[in-house]
């Protein structure tokens, strides 16, 4: 199964509100009015885009229909889907890699997003493309979090760097780092304690973590990634913006894709924060995991 076709079921829930909405609102060969605009608004949001991504996106289709861009109703969904396909630059969506030596990745996000699953999954992906990586397991707070990413890199293939529960974080990111510069290591992607931003001792233990790599590898870490729960709407946006106040965040990791009826959100954490969806989840399966790419999510999105 291709990307359109694996993002095009993931999003078969989204799809229901969002594709359905706009054909049942925009007619062939009917002309625009305010009153189309506003049902057409009302769609957007029961999709989570979010209503200040909504009302922005909605001001410039009324630009366009002002302006004569835009004369019948066919022409809005091609012209919204241009749009917002523009708002991802290429650079922004690619992992960053280091010049030289290992590559060094924290993954962070709360308990229940789907953060150490994402974690291996992103490893198996990377492994798959040729790299190789070393698992860091420094979620050492949470019962069976080492345990499950253990089993998880058993699963697919690559090696782990791991400490008993309840051990230093930092401690085990420092192994980390030195067996990934020792057994010279493409990728080290290191798995973060489940945080909230008012658990100021996970969020410290966070900072101790970064800190450690920086002394160890030069530039690390190179990316900061985000997994938020899909499912969860505009809650994920509030979450992204809680953490980007304490942290660096580079890229998002949306988890739980296939499973959310608020597809939208990719678009509204993009517009909103000005972070870019760099992967997506859409299973349950080592390789239930893409870069994002916005052609074809909003494809996807679109489709009939």
């Amino acid at each position: 199964m291709g990307l359109f076709d694996r993002l095009k079921k993931g999003l078969a829930r989204t799809r229901e509100k969002v594709s359905a909405g706009f054909r049942s609102v925009l007619r062939m060969g009917r002309k625009i009015d305010e009153e189309t605009l506003k049902r057409l608004e009302d769609t957007m949001l029961t999709g989570d885009f979010g209503p200040a991504t909504t009302a922005k996106l909605m001001d410039i289709v009324r630009t366009g229909w002002r302006g004569g861009q835009i004369v019948e109703e066919q022409q809005v969904t091609e012209f919204l889907k241009n749009h917002i396909i523009s708002m991802w630059p290429e650079a922004d969506r690619t992992l960053h890699y280091a010049a030289s030596g290992p590559t060094v990745i924290l993954v962070t996000g709360i308990n229940g997003s789907g953060k150490t699953t994402s974690v291996a999954k992103l490893a198996y992906y990377l492994n798959q493309q040729g790299k190789k990586v070393i698992l860091g397991a420094c979620d050492t707070y949470r019962a069976a979090a080492v345990e499950q990413l253990t089993i998880w890199s058993e699963r697919i293939g690559v090696k782990i760097v791991r400490h008993d529960q309840g051990a230093d974080p930092g401690a085990v990111a420092y192994d980390a780092c030195e067996a990934a510069t020792a057994r010279q290591t493409d990728v080290l992607l290191i798995d973060t304690a489940g945080r909230l931003h008012t658990q100021d001792n996970l969020m410290r233990e966070l900072g101790k973590i970064q800190k450690v790599v920086q002394r160890k590898i030069p530039g690390a870490p190179h990316e900061v990634l985000l997994v938020l729960d899909a499912t969860i709407g505009q809650n994920a946006v509030n979450q992204a913006r809680q953490f980007s106040e304490h942290v660096a965040v580079s890229g998002i990791i949306l988890a739980k894709l296939d499973g959310s009826a608020k597809g939208g959100i990719v678009v509204g954490i993009r517009d909103q924060l000005h972070v870019p969806v760099k992967f997506v989840g859409l299973g349950e399966t080592p390789a239930d995991i893409e870069p994002f790419d916005p052609a074809t999510f909003v494809e996807a999105l679109f489709a009939e």
